[in-house]
């Protein structure tokens, strides 16, 4: 296999797959919980946030992408490079200290209870959280466990829930729909008075999978064998699977005519994958789910946290059947399931690599799974010991994550656009209206972090 060249891209309906996985990792935190619950509170005025926020999520995903595809490894490898020593240090508390706080299992665990008419206490999210980790434990190949745990939930979950509101909605909701999508709220623009920024920042960080947890795709598409990828091993499960010789480092493909035509290739079929997959799926999930909760919630005392799902299921059920309730239960459970087996994977992830580029003398890259499941496993007890010390309260635990998130994706966005511009040169380097993005992006976290957190303080 000559590693001077590019592979040959694969059609694009095999290429699907590394974007179920970052859409999975959205879906619990910003579709199901943040937006949804700000407009069953506020009305759909703020939907465009939703809108916005995914909008450049897509484009800081896909410079994330171009990076791997083009050099075979992360980015965390390449940023390494020209920060040396901080780079993996900031990464791994950056990633362990927002993702540590359990909310999104928490969520799942309250609805799991309902479903099954029995009182919620701590022990079930520990339950669920043990079972994360036997699963991701004895997968052969984890990314070949998550790509089949997401694509059969999101292809089965998302169908249903566009059903459900079509089924639900009203001339008028999708009136309100489309004007919050211009900003135009009940009486109001853009935003109410009352509502609190840093609820509106979380939603705005979750609107698909936030924080550091974007970088993971650089994993998901070196495994599923994206570009110079495929020249990478994948991390095999350290019980069941056969394990793979794995590269941290890279080689950009060579310059040549031939290659630079694949490059297109690739280049615009990752981007219609990652469109469909990402953007407009989860999009019309976000946009769907909080319509849901607009006519079923709006208007109505919900209580606090996320008691507005438990009644959407009740009046859902009394508009339809009691077995449509249910189901809508059952769904948004097992999505809240799935959106925390993926973080714990994405975040496994990330700390151990960056551990191994910190010093990979002392921890060595063919120890690199072992270092994985440390990690997974120390989270998963860290998760046990939050509950166990009584803090519960998924809307709480969630928005804690989300502003430390928020401070990451403002550093991270402005890094990869460095990494990419000092990289690579024209014709694969980023056009200027995507750096243009990342530069608007870029200053949008800076100064919504900052406003949030001079109103916290």
């Amino acid at each position: 296999m000559n590693r001077n060249n590019l592979p040959k891209p694969p059609k694009l309906i095999k290429m699907l797959g590394p974007s179920f996985i970052l859409l999975g990792l959205g879906l619990g935190s910003g579709e199901i919980i943040l937006w949804p619950y700000l407009t069953s509170k506020y009305g759909m005025g703020i939907i465009w946030g939703a809108l916005l926020g995914i909008t450049f999520q897509f484009f800081i995903n896909m410079e994330i992408e171009r990076y791997t595809l083009i050099t075979g490894e992360s980015v965390f490898v390449g940023l390494e490079k020209y920060l040396k020593k901080f780079s993996p240090i900031w990464f791994i508390f950056s990633t362990l200290l927002p993702w540590i706080w359990p909310g999104i299992i928490a969520s799942s665990a309250i609805l799991f209870a309902s479903i099954l008419h029995i009182n919620y206490s701590p022990i079930i999210p520990i339950i669920l959280l043990l079972i994360i980790g036997i699963f991701l434990t004895l997968g052969p190949v984890i990314y070949k466990t998550q790509e089949t745990f997401q694509k059969t939930l999101i292809i089965i979950g998302v169908p249903f829930i566009l059903l459900l509101t079509f089924f639900l909605a009203k001339s008028n909701d999708w009136q309100a729909l489309f004007n919050g999508l211009i900003a135009k709220g009940d009486g109001y623009f853009f935003l109410p008075t009352a509502i609190p920024l840093v609820t509106l920042l979380s939603a705005f960080v979750y609107s698909g999978a936030g924080g550091n947890l974007n970088l993971a795709q650089s994993f998901y598409i070196k495994e599923k064998g994206y570009g110079m990828g495929k020249y990478s091993g994948r991390i095999t499960s350290i019980l069941t699977g056969k394990k793979e010789k794995i590269e941290l480092k890279g080689k950009p493909f060579e310059k040549n005519t031939k290659n630079l035509k694949l490059f297109k290739l690739w280049w615009k079929r990752m981007n219609l994958e990652h469109f469909f997959v990402f953007w407009l799926t989860g999009l019309l999930t976000m946009l769907f789910l909080s319509l849901l909760a607009f006519i079923t919630t709006y208007g109505k005392d919900a209580g606090e946290g996320i008691n507005f799902i438990l009644m959407e299921s009740s009046t859902i059920s009394s508009r339809t059947l009691p077995l449509v309730g249910a189901s809508f239960l059952i769904v948004s459970a097992l999505m809240l399931f799935s959106t925390q087996f993926s973080i714990l994977d994405a975040t496994s992830r990330i700390m151990s690599e960056n551990l191994v580029i910190f010093s990979p003398k002392k921890f060595k890259i063919s120890n690199l799974r072992s270092y994985y499941y440390l990690f997974l496993w120390f989270q998963i007890f860290a998760g046990i010991l939050i509950f166990s010390l009584g803090i519960t309260e998924p809307l709480k635990l969630i928005t804690i994550g989300a502003v430390l998130n928020a401070v990451a994706m403002f550093f991270y966005t402005g890094l990869i656009l460095l990494l990419n511009n000092l990289s690579f040169k024209k014709p694969i380097k980023p056009l200027f209206f995507r750096n243009l993005i990342l530069i608007i992006v870029f200053f949008f976290y800076g100064l919504f972090v900052t406003i949030t957190l001079v109103n916290i303080f």
